[in-house]
């Protein structure tokens, strides 16, 4: 799914655009012990109540793709006759009402996660007649051609919240209010079948992580039985020690400036162009950054093979998860420098008397501490 469709879901994800009619859920413990299980419809919810629980399915639908929102992608064999796939397209069909597919549900969850604290496993499906988008992008909700069926997923821990000073109306004054638990944004969570070209695709769902540092591989697992990729900030640390071990003493600032700019130059590409999927770099790209650095063919061959292992045969990485395409840093064990990706080319290293510095070109407004320096010229 790219950002587009992702949005148009989301932008659905409310009481009063939405076609779901009942909520279910399940409280366990941190025992992975169900304490509860619960239906609740949503045309006799509360306004408040029912907004509250729509922001949850919401928050599942937001971050970045690659990061917070990661595309599953089933096999054909999967599709043709896996329990795992026919559990998700059997609660689907049946809109949630067989508590006995639920449940099986619910401990494929309650099996592969940990919490500390107790959690909500909150269950939903909904039904959008997909208007026909026409090729000025104008939509037209009378001229359907599509109907997309699908199920959403949170799983929300339940902290017990702070006590208050709360007013007293009756006696005028503040008191002490009660201890409450309360439902927390989502952790991980899921939508199923996927919404790709605008229509239903049930070989894809799209799994969602709080943090970009977890990517909760044993519910990917328990779910949908896919080989999960590596967390996006685990992809950042693999990258970056697979330049420096591959490359080696031919490692320079230079290497790292171009590969750096070559990437951040994709990414603005990219975003210039208005291209609604997302944006992929595969090893061929980097390769070619390092041969146009001057690295060695023995090397950037050496860069190729160890990047199959750590990140799969050809496998295709989004590049904000192997960069930071806002700032360029170097740093050695007493100092920081931060500059912009475009100013890069102000930082150099160079030999001075047998001494390796780092130079910064400093023509003007130079500040240290916030306040205007000058720096002297040679005599």
């Amino acid at each position: 799914m790219n950002l587009k469709e992702i949005g148009e879901i989301r932008r659905r994800t409310r009481r009063d655009r939405s076609n779901m009619t009942a909520l279910y859920g399940c409280y366990v413990n941190a025992q992975k012990q169900i304490i509860s299980e619960f239906r609740q419809g949503i045309g006799t919810m509360p306004e408040n109540e029912a907004e509250k629980y729509f922001a949850l399915f919401k928050r599942t639908l937001s971050g970045g793709l690659g990061k917070n929102l990661i595309d599953i992608t089933f096999r054909t064999s999967q599709v043709a006759g896996s329990p795992e796939h026919k559990l998700l397209m059997d609660l689907r069909a049946t809109s949630l009402s067989d508590e006995n597919l639920r449940l099986e549900l619910y401990q494929k969850i309650i099996d592969s996660v940990s919490f500390d604290e107790n959690y909500l496993i909150l269950l939903g499906i909904d039904r959008y007649d997909v208007p026909f988008k026409s090729k000025d992008d104008s939509t037209q909700a009378d001229a359907s051609e599509e109907i997309y069926t699908y199920l959403q997923c949170a799983v929300c821990p339940v902290k017990l919240a702070k006590s208050n000073l709360c007013y007293d109306a009756e006696n005028k004054a503040f008191h002490d209010g009660s201890n409450q638990y309360v439902a927390c944004a989502p952790e991980l969570g899921f939508l199923f079948p996927a919404f790709d070209s605008r229509a239903t695709n049930i070989y894809g769902a799209l799994f969602y992580t709080k943090s970009a540092k977890k990517i909760y591989e044993n519910t990917i697992d328990a779910l949908f039985r896919v080989e999960p990729p590596k967390p996006a900030a685990e992809q950042k640390t693999s990258f970056e020690a697979l330049l420096t071990r591959t490359v080696g003493e031919d490692c320079s600032l230079e290497v790292v400036q171009t590969v750096h700019d070559q990437l951040c130059e994709s990414i603005q590409l990219h975003k210039e162009s208005k291209v609604a999927d997302p944006l992929l770099v595969n090893k061929e790209q980097v390769k070619q950054a390092l041969t146009a650095s001057g690295v060695s063919e023995e090397k950037v061959a050496k860069f190729s093979v160890e990047y199959d292992e750590v990140f799969g045969n050809d496998a295709l990485l989004h590049p904000k998860n192997i960069i930071n395409d806002r700032r360029f840093e170097v740093k050695t064990p007493d100092v920081t420098i931060t500059v912009k990706p475009e100013c890069s080319d102000l930082i150099e290293t160079r030999v001075i008397g047998g001494v390796k510095y780092i130079l910064i070109c400093a023509d003007e407004n130079v500040e240290v501490n916030g306040v205007n320096i000058h720096i002297k010229d040679s005599q």
